[in-house]
């Protein structure tokens, strides 16, 4: 019933929503009299922050047109590579004419990135991405919004994910050889997982795994979010936060986690900082700095679009990952697409590098939460084993913006290089002539 209001509610307001934008147009537009008048944009600034309150935020798009690769402009051509029920394997397929470049493309490794599937969309990672290319294939992993899965698609559990990750490192093997894996927040646990699972059967598991900022053992340094979890009781959660659906959407009558539900839960965290920097974009607005403004457009975009999460999957996760600490316990079993229950096991990881990374002020994955996966893994050699620590960052700042440029690529990037060096070399053959110009 919550659903319903809230999608009622949204529907009464979009008309006002999109005359608050026409407002502030009039009123900033050049050609008005009085649009050069402070009270001029004072009104304007007021009625577009009124509009970016109240409009929808549909699903923004990765955007990335062309990277750098040392110094040379590449285009970039987004393409899924795979379309599941509930993700599609999303691919940035790099082109270049410049031979020398083009040759370090075909050389670079292959990488997975495991996006997280807890409220945002996968575009969340557009800068962990584009970094990313400038050295790297890049494959993601973009979850859908399960209201627009019809229910005749079936259920997403936990273990679905576990399997669509295997899938998808399967296919990259298959195509390359091999590939990396990178796992950011809320993947690191079902990541871990699926290669644990491929280890046990004696399949070949990935180069490397990086995992960055994410509840590998939630017990550690507790946050907000593993309290909230730990001090509720399952039946609590799906009593109070699940709903179904609403007619008007393809997935009509699913069981969610609705996404609305999890962005208030995102503003509750830091409500001041929130109201203060909505205010600092209207002082923008009526200061004319449009730079600023511009950036937090960018920001609210993708952190006010969200998405809805499978209830069986969202059920799982808290109960598995937040409540019973399965993995770390070593008393975790995933049915496999046959229906087979298997014991996670990290311990059979032998032939993949590690790499954990954890920003000191990460206020969603407490420090210490991610280097777990160490002590799991106890099969790996010790000096393929990695910690990486970031000073003065949060959650965000390990996978995006200065920090994670700057501080973490070069870390993340050397050791994907090290680990890729163990590949075996293919002989090298003859390329078609349209195959050479990609990579």
């Amino acid at each position: 019933m919550l659903y319903t209001l809230y999608e009622t509610q949204r529907s009464l307001m979009e008309p006002f929503a999109d005359l608050a934008q026409a407002t502030a147009k009039f009123y900033s537009n050049p050609l008005n009299p009085f649009g050069h008048t402070q009270t001029a944009h004072r009104i304007s600034a007021a009625y577009d922050l009124m509009h970016r309150l109240g409009k929808d935020y549909e699903k923004p798009e990765f955007g990335i047109r062309t990277v750098q690769v040392d110094g040379v402009e590449v285009a970039i051509h987004e393409r899924v590579e795979l379309d599941k029920p509930f993700c599609e394997l999303r691919r940035f397929k790099r082109f270049s004419d410049d031979p020398d470049t083009l040759t370090k493309l075909k050389d670079q490794p292959v990488v997975l990135v495991v996006a997280p599937l807890s409220g945002h969309y996968a575009t969340l990672l557009r800068d962990t991405v584009r970094t990313m290319l400038s050295g790297h294939k890049v494959y993601i992993t973009d979850w859908k919004n399960a209201r627009m899965v019809p229910l005749a698609e079936g259920d997403f559990h936990l273990d679905d994910y576990v399997n669509y990750v295997q899938e998808f490192i399967r296919h990259l093997q298959g195509k390359y050889g091999n590939c990396h894996v990178m796992s950011v927040c809320q993947p690191t646990v079902p990541v871990l997982a699926a290669i644990s699972l491929m280890a046990s059967r004696g399949e070949t598991t990935p180069l490397s795994m990086t995992m960055m900022g994410g509840p590998i053992d939630a017990r550690r340094s507790p946050t907000a979010v593993n309290d909230l979890a730990t001090q509720r009781s399952y039946e609590w959660f799906e009593n109070n936060v699940i709903y179904p659906v609403p007619a008007k959407f393809p997935g009509a009558g699913r069981m969610v986690y609705p996404g609305f539900l999890q962005h208030t839960g995102f503003i509750a965290m830091n409500p001041d900082r929130h109201a203060t920097s909505h205010y600092d974009y209207f002082r923008n607005l009526v200061k004319g700095d449009d730079a600023s403004a511009e950036a937090h457009r960018k920001f609210y975009d993708e952190y006010n679009a969200v998405l809805d999460m499978d209830a069986h999957y969202y059920l799982e996760t808290i109960r598995t990952v937040f409540q019973e600490f399965a993995l770390v316990k070593g008393t975790w079993d995933v049915r496999n697409p046959q229906g087979v229950p298997e014991r996670v096991r990290p311990q059979d990881i032998t032939h993949t590098a590690l790499l954990t990374v954890e920003g000191e002020l990460d206020d969603i994955s407490g420090c210490g939460q991610t280097q777990a996966a160490h002590g799991l893994c106890s099969g790996i050699p010790e000096q393929a084993r990695h910690h990486l620590e970031v000073q003065g960052a949060g959650h965000y700042g390990i996978f995006s913006g200065r920090r994670w440029r700057e501080l973490v690529y070069p870390k993340v990037r050397a050791f994907i290089l090290d680990a890729d060096a163990s590949k075996p070399r293919p002989a090298v053959a003859a390329l078609p002539l349209a195959e050479k110009r990609a990579a």
